[in-house]
């Protein structure tokens, strides 16, 4: 539960503002800067798409490190599935609105609301929308090496514990987010790799919903 909760406690902030790196090249960046995200945002255009995750969480003054995998599937804006098979089967759905946590191995549902869980830029919630990076971070690129990926760095305006900065790599053939690495004020980190991208799908409403099973442990999560 610590790596699935850490995930979702700094991964939540959507959005961007620019800011040009130091340097003589600061123009020369800037322009990098728009034709990268541009094709970001139409790539991740379509109305919903899904991917496989892999997941890395480390707690720095623990000196822990937990892995997990699973699918992911997005309807724009804000409707998230996150589908985790290892170690152990969860998932956490939200249409928005409401979060959904369910553990089935214990038959426990945690239940939230997801403006509030989630505000403050917790999350990761700039998948489910890519234009949002444009109004809530300050961008910068950390490597644009010619025949390589792109790196970005984004750092939010309002600071918070839980976010101190997002890495996020760029395929630079396609424009799809290969990995994200998130970082908070105390050091921990969150590493997420996406690939087996399927774009242009039209997710069902229904997929971003959650029906309590009978008998099951209902937690209300604190906002």
């Amino acid at each position: 539960m610590r790596w699935m909760m850490l995930a979702l406690a700094i991964m939540w902030h959507a959005g961007a503002a620019w800011a040009a790196p130091g340097g003589t090249s600061a123009a020369g960046d800037a322009a990098i800067l728009e034709e990268i995200m541009s094709g970001v945002e139409k790539r991740y255009a379509g109305e919903g798409f899904e991917a496989r995750f892999r997941q890395e969480s480390t707690l720095k003054a623990m000196d822990i490190t937990d892995t997990a995998e699973g699918s992911l599937l997005i309807k724009r804006p804000d409707k998230m599935r996150w589908e985790y098979e290892t170690p152990e089967k969860q998932l956490v759905i939200t249409n928005g609105d409401e979060l959904w946590i369910f553990r089935p191995t214990d038959n426990q549902v945690m239940i939230g609301s997801a403006p509030e869980f989630f505000r403050g830029g917790k999350g990761a919630s700039f998948l489910s929308d890519i234009r949002r990076i444009r109004r809530h971070f300050m961008v910068s690129l950390a490597d644009a090496s010619e025949g390589r990926d792109y790196v970005l760095k984004l750092v939010p305006r309002d600071e918070t514990i839980d976010l101190v900065s997002i890495l996020m790599r760029i395929s630079a053939r396609d424009f799809t987010v290969t990995d994200v690495t998130t970082t908070n004020s105390f050091g921990d980190e969150t590493f997420i790799a996406l690939d087996r991208y399927r774009f242009n799908l039209q997710p069902d409403d229904d997929a971003f919903l959650f029906h309590i099973p009978e008998g099951a442990d209902v937690v209300h999560l604190a906002e």
